[in-house]
């Protein structure tokens, strides 16, 4: 794959504050890719420098072959016109119906009515809110103002689609909807998006290829079930821990030692691991009894993630046995209230 978007040693500079330092990433033609990080760790600020919005402080930002440094303020706009923007809190004109919203960008580009007319109905079409091209913003729930965006965003055919936080501001439910929408986009259009967000879901549900920012450097890139799978940095892990959730601690903890009397360990489940097998002949061969007490297997990048806490029953040298086991399939931890 070509890349459409390279940061070569970009470092970012607010007077005495330095935003971004030593940022390398290269995002390539057709894929999803997610910029994960912290509240603080400079997502907003490299946003910004891929639709140069901010100039760079050194290093080199290119976009679709352009090297943005330097360039006018003209041939900027040129640029922008083949990124289009996906934000937060939606930035809809109140004033203006869904119709008019997404119509706006093509007048500003001067295409004529009809092709207006044309475009946005094909594209309230495919966000699913053709029912509402005369209602106003104010009459729209937070996924439907969404939907209304990502249309404005692709009103001009844009090869780079940016995604801001796009589902901060929804519930789940309706984050899943904007998500599998989005992922539409890029399948189906071929449209190039760079999702930056916190959320581990919308890396989970979405995205190619991940980078993990932290204090303004990528810590961590790479394809998402490489990252994740096995992860490098305390960030890195900190976001694992909030999708699998496959370690009980504090109350979850005290809640099952009161219930099973046994030995309790946590195992990580891993997509090419047959702890399954493993822990299946092990218990048979060591007379251990064993529950699943906590945990689950969840999908991150294609791939099987998770973990499962066991209550092992048996006398202690054959848990411990079992347990040696298993350690050398995965990675376990017992857990001691």
């Amino acid at each position: 794959m070509s890349p459409v978007i390279e940061f070569r040693d970009v470092r970012k500079t607010f007077g005495a504050v330095t935003a971004l330092e030593g940022v390398d990433l290269t995002v390539d033609a057709g894929e999803v890719f997610a910029i994960i990080g912290y509240s603080g760790a400079g997502k907003s600020t490299l946003v910004r420098l891929i639709n140069a919005l901010e100039p760079v402080s050194s290093g080199r930002v290119l976009v679709d072959g352009t090297d943005l440094t330097g360039l006018g303020e003209r041939r900027l706009r040129e640029v922008r016109r083949g990124i289009g923007m996906v934000f937060q809190q939606f930035n809809l004109l109140r004033s203006r119906t869904v119709f008019g919203n997404v119509a706006y960008p093509l007048r500003i580009a001067g295409w004529n009515k009809a092709d207006r007319e044309r475009r946005v109905a094909e594209l309230l079409s495919f966000v699913g809110i053709t029912d509402k091209a005369w209602h106003y913003p104010d009459q729209l729930s937070g996924g439907q103002k969404q939907r209304v965006g990502i249309a404005r965003a692709l009103a001009t055919n844009p090869k780079i689609l940016l995604a801001d936080e796009s589902t901060s501001a929804l519930d789940p439910e309706t984050t899943g909807e904007v998500l599998r929408l989005l992922k539409r986009v890029n399948t189906e259009l071929g449209v190039t998006i760079v999702a930056i967000t916190h959320e581990m879901e919308v890396v989970r549900e979405i995205a190619d290829r991940v980078a993990v920012l932290d204090s303004g450097r990528i810590v961590e890139q790479g394809p998402v079930a490489e990252v994740f799978g096995s992860p490098r940095t305390e960030t890195t892990r900190r976001f694992v821990e909030t999708v699998l959730r496959d370690r009980p601690s504090g109350d979850d903890l005290a809640r099952i030692r009161a219930r099973h009397g046994g030995r309790l360990v946590t195992a990580r489940i891993r997509d090419d691991q047959r702890i399954g097998a493993v822990l299946s002949d092990a218990v048979a061969r060591h007379r251990v009894r064993f529950e699943i007490v906590y945990g689950g297997v969840k999908e991150l990048g294609g791939a099987s993630f998770g973990g499962l806490t066991l209550e092992l029953v048996g006398a202690d040298t054959d848990v411990d046995a079992v347990i040696a086991e298993l350690r050398e399939a995965t990675e376990v931890q017992e857990l001691i209230a």
